[in-house]
């Protein structure tokens, strides 16, 4: 039996996270699998009365004790400069050496995206995110703080074995899901250190990979292509930054990010699956939280616990939801929170 951590976090975390352990129950049942769940409180609440983020003891159970976590979103106003959000998902995301920042890219609904002439064709990409170095380490610091003669440092960190891990592991997908390409994207023209050991390192590794394209685009032409022409991509590599902003995009223009799923994996060891958007505290308890990226999440923990046909009748229910306009008011729909989760858990269920 599989062992789940919930964190289901602040805001419509727990909303949302709730539909998506339905749909979970859902597919469990159908599949004749069993999973054990476990929920954390760690989040605003649990920090604001005790000031507890993520203890050393709870941060060993998650990874010795648990197969897999499910996050919610992280933040909440009363905590403005968002420490417990931070310590609680960079440490999961440091400590445990989740070094792959997993981001899929798929159009499940020509409808929703915003680019002329684009269906689902021409958005099916996957972005593979360093997750683990580049700017997030936080190195660097303020000298003469608050004065005219301020300086601020912020240190780019790239190792050979954080940079080499993560293209091979981008080139690994690739292999073994039929993708022919491979697209590593840096700013090497300026940040020509850092840039150095990317572009060495993905030369090194692509010719391990003869049968796949490699090829390199800085990321600024990145982004400019991803609006033009999104078929160009298969699977795209690049540092903690650059990933943190083309992913938004690619999110943007797969339908908007109440669909961006992601999971947060070190191969063979812990695993985090989590909806990229924010904790929304505005509509928190509305019931008009969009709950269809924390299962689109399930469906990316089920894949990686290795239950590809639970994951499918995920993916089915999810696109039936679209078909049916069976949505909440973000996607032009009028059904609740509640409403839609328990659509997709029905759709689940029902024989294919």
């Amino acid at each position: 039996m599989a062992r789940i951590a919930v964190i289901p976090g602040d805001g419509i975390g727990p909303e949302v996270v709730a539909e998506g352990l339905k749909v979970l129950q859902a597919a469990a049942e159908v599949e004749d699998l069993a999973f054990d769940t476990v929920t954390f409180d760690y989040g605003a609440e649990r920090y604001l009365k005790d000031g507890t983020t993520l203890p050393d003891a709870g941060l060993a159970e998650l990874r010795d004790e648990f197969d897999a976590i499910l996050l919610g979103a992280l933040g909440d106003p009363r905590i403005p400069d968002m420490r417990h959000g931070r310590e609680i998902l960079l440490r999961l995301r440091f400590d445990l050496d989740l070094f792959i920042n997993l981001r899929p890219v798929r159009l499940l609904d020509a409808a929703l995206c915003p680019l002329k002439g684009k269906g689902p064709k021409e958005v099916d990409m996957v972005v593979f995110r360093e997750n683990t170095e580049g700017i997030y380490v936080g190195a660097g610091g303020n000298f003469k703080k608050d004065t005219p003669d301020e300086v601020a440092i912020q240190e780019d960190v790239n190792t050979r074995k954080g940079v080499e891990r993560i293209i091979r592991a981008a080139f690994e997908y690739a292999k073994a899901h039929g993708r022919g390409s491979v697209c590593m994207s840096d700013k090497s023209n300026a940040m020509r250190f850092a840039g150095d050991l990317w572009q060495r390192t993905f030369k090194a590794v692509a010719a391990d990979y003869p049968k796949i394209e490699a090829f390199h685009l800085f990321v600024d032409v990145l982004t400019m292509e991803l609006v033009r022409a999104p078929e160009r991509f298969e699977v795209i590599v690049t540092n903690n930054l650059f990933g943190d902003i083309v992913t938004d995009l690619g999110a943007q223009i797969a339908g908007g990010i109440g669909l961006a799923a992601s999971g947060n994996i070190h191969p063979g060891g812990s695993a985090l699956f989590e909806p990229v958007h924010g904790s929304a505290p505005d509509i928190a308890g509305q019931g008009v939280a969009n709950p269809l990226a924390t299962i689109l999440s399930i469906q990316m923990l089920l894949e990686h616990l290795g239950h590809p046909g639970a994951a499918a009748r995920v993916d089915a229910a999810v696109r039936r939801a679209l078909d049916e306009k069976v949505l909440t008011r973000e996607l032009g729909g009028d059904r609740s929170t509640k409403e839609v989760g328990d659509f997709v858990a029905a759709a689940v269920r029902a024989p294919t």
